[in-house]
């Protein structure tokens, strides 16, 4: 795991984009450098997966689980699912940056911008058929094989490959969110959050990863 310090910003002025991808969707090719917090920062201190689950570096993540089964996994492993504002801080990295690399999107540094396949969906719903069908529609890739897809503090793969739940900490409209973009032609960024669907959703492209709090912060919790 990786250890993660630093102050969350709750309120981040919209992140200017000043040049666009023409199609296809509204991708912002250069974001202008984030303003100054428009609220008091929140310092975190947690530990984060360095990849997403398994968290083994050269195997694929683990895609169609729903939300309360990725947190049980990572209960199942001594961790949880991490926190929207913890996944937003580890990505952007200090700098607050708009990609976990940089402010300029590139579809070489993360897994992004792949044209989709369209699914059956009936397929997806049938519990007899849902993996072949995942397994058609994947083009992710192994975790850690793009070295440059990382963030300030160290993490991987943060946006593009699969989209990412964690737990929503506003729980509405519900406890679940998502995360980071896949790698079609979606958000692909920190700051963005998707939450519209509910802790019993599956689909091909999603995965997750666990944090922790550290030990020093355990530690500090325990009554005498």
């Amino acid at each position: 795991m990786v250890d993660v310090e630093g102050d969350y910003c709750p309120d981040l002025p919209e992140q200017k984009c000043i040049k666009w991808v023409s199609t296809p969707g509204l991708r912002c090719a250069e974001f202008a450098k984030s303003e100054v917090c428009a609220a008091p920062t929140i310092r975190k201190h947690f530990c984060m997966d360095r990849y997403e689950y398994p968290n083994i570096a050269g195997e694929n993540p683990l895609v169609m689980k729903n939300w309360y089964e990725a947190r049980t996994l990572c209960t199942s492993s001594g961790k949880r699912l991490c926190n929207e504002s913890e996944w937003t801080l580890a990505c952007e990295g200090p700098e607050r940056l708009a990609y976990p690399y940089g402010l300029v999107r590139d579809a070489t540094a993360c897994n992004i911008d792949k044209a989709p396949i369209n699914p059956h969906e009936a397929d997806l719903r049938r519990v007899d058929k849902r993996d072949a069908e995942a397994k058609r529609l994947w083009q992710g890739e192994p975790s850690g094989v793009r070295a440059r897809c990382i963030s300030g503090f160290g993490v991987q793969d943060l946006t593009g490959n699969v989209d990412e739940w964690v737990v929503n900490e506003k729980g509405k409209p519900h406890n679940s969110a998502l995360k980071g973009g896949y790698w079609s032609w979606v958000r692909g960024r920190c700051r963005p959050v998707t939450d519209g669907h509910a802790e019993d959703f599956r689909y091909y492209q999603i995965g997750f990863r666990c944090c922790a709090d550290p030990p020093a912060v355990l530690a500090s919790t325990r009554k005498p």
